[in-house]
């Protein structure tokens, strides 16, 4: 069974494990499952780390929770909390504004939201795949501090990395940018494995796997506002002239700006398009992989006619999706990569001679 095949029968016992009564949806008597939960379950953030349900009991790993309340700072693990227990004044929301989120009981009544900066499942994948981001590049930097690269080919995880970083570099990077493309490489290749790196986890089902990080918009966000400030606070006179005065007829731009608003909206649109593609292509793959699959315990109460033709299908469309996944999760690390070089490039144009 190739890769694909085996991350989409791992998905199916996830859920499967997910999808025990406590998972389910309406009362006792009522089998089916409660599809829209398992998938923002999934898909959103959470202060643990949920595995699955086994025979009743909830598999997760507790992460840590760090509030600042009425009462000064607390940390505690997020097991304390968990399944409607209260921490020390403090609980995880089921309803209203703050529904998801660790809330304090104040001592007049009142659900108070605490200064939080506890380590959610989001927050974790990201420091994981920031650790094994800067392995790789140790990793590599090792081969090639001890080994003669002009006259070696390079072997183990530096044959593997080389290509695609010469890939980015030369064809993205150096093509888009042109002359001053060594000072954005560095930002550039980061961003480019950084984001693939977080796709590829997000594919895998199963602990440290899973978390939908770059489906989540404060990342794509973060990431947008690094290539907003790398194009805008180190862009050239000639950019921001034409910006603030462009080569256009006088009545386009004075009295009344009205190429300077353009420009201006043209400013924020292209980092909001960047952290838009991202998220959206990344959370609409994981909703579908997840519905998808979520399907075989959908039409188990049809009975096994129904529900053996669809449990294949679904696990043949599943594959589909996994490869089709893989293929999406390089290629929205190439566009924005490719993206960000092109709008770094356009900041660092010069001014053609007539």
């Amino acid at each position: 069974m190739r890769m694909p095949g085996i991350i989409t029968l791992f998905l199916a016992i996830f859920l499967w494990g997910a999808s025990s009564p406590a998972a389910f949806a309406g009362d006792a008597d009522d089998d089916s499952v409660d599809v829209a939960h398992l998938l923002f379950s999934h898909i959103g953030d959470s202060y643990g780390w949920h595995i699955t349900d086994w025979n009743g009991k909830h598999v997760s790993v507790p992460l840590p929770c760090i509030v600042r309340g009425s009462g000064g700072w607390h940390v505690f693990m997020s097991s304390e909390i968990a399944h409607g227990h209260v921490y020390e004044g403090f609980f995880i929301a089921e309803e209203g504004p703050y529904e998801g989120k660790i809330v304090e009981l104040g001592s007049d009544g009142e659900i108070m939201r605490p200064f939080d900066i506890s380590i959610t499942k989001n927050v974790c994948s990201l420091m994981i795949a920031s650790a094994l981001l800067l392995a790789l590049v140790l990793l590599c930097a090792r081969w090639y501090r001890k080994n003669d690269a002009e006259n070696e080919a390079p072997s183990g995880l530096a044959a593997a990395m080389e290509p695609l970083i010469m890939m980015v570099n030369d064809s993205v990077i150096k093509e888009n940018i042109g002359k001053d493309y060594r000072r954005y490489a560095p930002y550039l290749l980061t961003v480019f494995f950084f984001i693939l790196l977080n796709n590829l986890l997000g594919i895998v089902p199963f602990f440290p796997g899973g978390a939908n990080v770059t489906g989540n918009i404060a990342v794509t966000f973060v990431l947008a506002m690094c290539t907003f400030i790398a194009v805008n606070v180190f862009g050239n006179r000639h950019y921001w002239k034409e910006i603030l005065w462009p080569d256009v007829p006088m009545f386009l731009k004075f009295p009344i700006p009205i190429m300077q608003v353009i420009e201006i909206f043209g400013l924020i649109a292209k980092p909001f398009s960047l952290m838009v593609r991202l998220f959206a292509n990344i959370l609409a793959g994981h909703a579908m992989i997840l519905g998808l699959v979520s399907v075989i315990f959908v039409t188990v109460k049809l009975g096994p006619v129904i529900n053996g033709p669809m449990t294949f299908f679904t696990m043949l469309f599943g594959v589909f999706m996994d490869c089709l996944e893989l293929l999406v999760a390089f290629i929205q690390a190439y566009v924005f990569t490719m993206l960000s070089a092109v709008f770094i490039g356009m900041s660092r144009q010069e001014e053609h001679a007539d």
